[in-house]
């Protein structure tokens, strides 16, 4: 009627060890998912958008019309190497750095 305390502890031991691989398979089941959703919502659009943003910023071209990240409009002057100087006004240029720019804007938008 009753199981002997031997037979107990010896049962759990022997179960355990054929499914162990499985059961820490099934553990990380849900990590892994998590990862590849994570991978795919937020990480990959992120690194299309840098890709995006760094191939709009070597295609500028003197005269194109920018954006930059403070809100200022302006023509762009003069490039060099990581500087662009904007003309925001007649005779008025503005230095900034080629990540600040954040749009560039069709030809005519400034006026």
């Amino acid at each position: 009627m009753f199981i002997s305390s031997a037979f107990a502890q010896t049962a759990p031991a022997a179960a355990a060890g054929g499914g162990d691989f499985m059961s820490s398979l099934t553990g990380m089941l849900p990590l892994v998912l998590m990862f590849v959703v994570l991978y795919f919502v937020m990480i990959r659009p992120q690194m299309k958008r840098q890709k995006e943003h760094r191939a709009m910023i070597d295609a500028i071209a003197k005269g194109d019309e920018v954006v930059v990240g403070g809100g200022i409009l302006g023509k762009v002057a003069r490039l060099s190497e990581q500087y662009l100087h904007i003309e925001i006004a007649s005779g008025v240029e503005v230095q900034v750095q080629r990540a600040a720019v954040v749009q560039v804007l069709p030809k005519g938008t400034i006026k």
